[in-house]
């Protein structure tokens, strides 16, 4: 079975996304991850990285066809990513919603290292809502969808006032009847 997980950001994708495959003993892979490493090996940030991918394609196209390929020759992971559901139709989608000043907060508690450092949750915020839209644009562009709708996915989770293991045991328990 192969898990993928999209949502918006602070919503807790990463996390969970580890947590649900130490609980079912699976791999996991961030598109994230990988994205940041990217946009850091250029000196760029994220934003910088996503912003350049609004006119130039090559920069979702590495990580999408890695996506792509992934999905056809392994089973068994979890991959977190906005597009994932896409590029591996076959896998249970999960979505992670999450209220954008909490989502902020989070983010603001745990910068990563690919993003420009931001003094204030308020600052986050402005930045986040900046990368969402800038998803929506490139994904628009490149494969006519938005990974934002809800449509797309098997489950849709508001992670604001869950704690992580709530999070994990509502797709444990979804998955279990699904299977």
């Amino acid at each position: 079975m192969i898990i993928t997980i999209s949502g918006f950001p602070g919503s807790g994708k990463t996390t969970v996304g580890k947590m649900l495959a130490e609980r079912l003993g699976y791999r996991f892979y961030s598109m994230g991850d990988l994205r940041g490493k990217m946009a850091m090996e250029r000196g760029l940030t994220i934003d910088e990285l996503n912003r350049l991918g609004e006119s130039e394609a090559w920069t979702d196209e590495d990580a999408d066809e890695y996506q792509r390929k992934l999905g056809k020759r392994e089973d068994d992971f979890v991959m977190e990513g906005r597009l994932s559901f896409h590029f591996i139709p076959h896998s249970v989608k999960v979505f992670l919603a999450v209220d954008p000043g909490i989502g902020a907060e989070r983010v603001f508690r745990n910068q990563r290292p690919d993003e420009e450092r931001q003094e204030s949750v308020e600052g986050v915020r402005k930045m986040l809502e900046e990368r969402t839209e800038s998803d929506r644009k490139r994904y628009r562009k490149y494969y006519g969808i938005d990974c934002f709708d809800r449509k797309h996915y098997d489950i849709v989770v508001d992670t604001t006032r869950l704690t992580k293991e709530q999070v994990v045991e509502k797709i444990l328990s979804f998955i279990e009847k699904k299977v």
